[in-house]
């Protein structure tokens, strides 16, 4: 057996730098993006099929440069005519409230004869201002039994607390949905004239989360009840008495129950297989991830759980490797953009399951028919660690898992509706940076879920919850799914905007 040569050895170290080097700089461009760069993902697609016609019968030649250039000359991308808005045709709309003010002439002759008017319509707002709610209960003396008659006292979330539902609902959604830390609010409240401690205001915060908590198990029940799942985790910040001088790294589990129109946020301190354990107990159906490890460890015991991959998170990796070998980047995604223009076609015109899955079979299956034998080519041509190759791999893997949408209508292409719920936790981190401890971030779980699902439902957030808070104090345990923002609910029906 020969040995190789001090040239071999050397052209081989060479290589094998080179090879690295292309690695990292592509990692410095991945973290400049992540720091600087545009978080959409956008790619125009050289040729795209038109909503009725896909040229799926056609024989590709995997000669991609070449593929490349003849599409190239074929398309030419029509740009839409978009016309500048005329702010001065502003329709205010009906349902607000109008102040009339009616301006009269200065001087008006004897006689003027009123023949018509002018209307002019102001888009105006009044300040928001803290008052002081009295409640006056009478008391009667009954004569002859010497017993005293008296209103009772409406019950309320913080049975003896001098804080009316109204600041509570206001306090909530600043808070969740406006992402404005509690000590901003302590300002905004000391300059309308009142002054509060934060320990007050966030003991009425913490107090009236938890009495939601019933209702958060509700949610949790109706996760568990569906067959199917979409499933995602984001980071948050806390404050821990163990990590000194520094935070904690906690996670909010996230799961999207699809039929449903359910969002649940679960707050674990870590990101350990057993919290997707613990909370789909009892689940049986099809759970859509990005493909973590823990959800593999799920499926191992939990055998009728059937985990289902993420086209969107396929993509990224090819995205994210049109820098390395643009050429094999962009037939892909030209190719995943032909079926999310098939989905689009499903979405607009309101399929049922049915009718998408078998536009899915016609139209979808053919185009995964030309994909898997070029991602078999590529994984033996290939054998190097380069970005390419890490998206071929994630998609080879996974394979099976992506393509089950073309055999069942209910499940979507990819995980990016629960990815959509989860843009208020991140929106709020640049603003609360943190959770004050592991309970408060749990009871941020609870808030974000109820929110959520209105968002999800359409339902306004606001009057939802403060009809809530005035109901839930004398709402029996059998009664709690009726206040859940959900459009089967006939009492919030009347909420959801148009």
């Amino acid at each position: 057996m020969l040995e190789n040569s001090p040239k071999d050895e050397l052209i081989s170290i060479i290589s094998d730098q080179k090879t690295e080097i292309e690695r990292l700089n592509h990692q410095i461009k991945l973290f400049k993006k992540a720091l600087y760069g545009k978080k959409k993902e956008t790619h125009k697609a050289i040729t795209i099929p038109s909503q009725t016609e896909f040229p799926f019968g056609e024989k590709v030649d995997l000669d991609l440069q070449q593929d490349i250039e003849l599409t190239q000359v074929s398309y030419h991308r029509k740009k839409a005519n978009r016309k500048r808005t005329d702010f001065s045709k502003l329709e205010l709309p009906d349902n607000l409230e109008r102040v009339v003010i009616v301006l009269e002439p200065e001087t008006l002759p004897q006689g003027a004869v009123k023949i018509g008017e002018e209307k002019t319509e102001l888009l105006a707002v009044r300040p928001a201002e803290l008052y002081v709610k009295e409640i006056i209960r009478p008391k009667y003396s009954i004569p002859g039994d010497q017993s005293i008659a008296i209103a009772e006292l409406p019950s309320r979330i913080i049975p003896g607390g001098k804080v009316d539902e109204s600041f509570l609902l206001m306090l909530l959604t600043d808070k969740y949905l406006y992402h404005m830390p509690l000590y901003r609010q302590l300002i905004k409240y000391n300059q309308m004239g009142v002054k509060l401690s934060d320990a007050t205001v966030g003991d009425w915060t913490a107090k009236t989360i938890t009495s939601l908590t019933f209702l958060y198990d509700r949610l949790i029940e109706r996760i568990r009840g569906s067959s199917y799942l979409q499933a995602d985790e984001t980071t948050v910040k806390v404050l821990d008495k163990n990590t000194k001088g520094k935070t904690h790294l906690g996670y909010y589990w996230v799961y999207h129950a699809v039929k449903e129109k359910v969002v649940l946020f679960n707050y674990q301190p870590g990101r350990a297989h057993g919290a997707p354990m613990e909370l789909l107990e009892g689940f049986e159906g099809n759970l859509q991830t990005d493909g973590f490890g823990a959800y593999d460890l799920l499926v191992k015991k939990c055998p009728l759980i059937e985990l289902t991959g993420c086209m969107a998170h396929s993509r990224r990796y090819y995205f994210d490797a049109q820098d390395y070998d643009k050429p094999k980047s962009v037939w892909m995604l030209d190719k995943l953009q032909e079926l999310y223009a098939i989905e689009r076609i499903a979405r607009e015109g309101n399929y049922t399951d049915d009718q998408r899955l078998a536009l899915r079979q016609e139209k979808s299956v053919p185009i995964l028919n030309l994909i898997k034998p070029w991602v078999d080519e590529e994984l033996i041509r290939d054998g190097t660690t380069n970005p390419l190759t890490k998206a071929v791999r994630y998609m080879a893997t996974r394979w099976e898992k992506l393509i089950l949408f073309t055999t069942d209508g209910k499940l979507e292409i990819d995980n990016n509706l629960v990815e959509n719920a989860i843009r208020p936790v991140a929106l709020g981190r640049k603003n609360w940076l943190f959770a004050g401890s592991h309970p408060a971030a749990q009871r941020g779980g609870v808030i974000y879920s109820l929110f959520a699902t209105c968002k999800l439902n359409g339902i306004d957030p606001h009057k939802w919850l403060l009809e809530v808070l005035q109901k839930l104090p004398d709402t029996k345990q059998s009664g709690l799914d009726a206040l859940l923002p959900l459009p089967e609910n006939k009492d919030f029906a009347r909420l959801i905007q148009n």
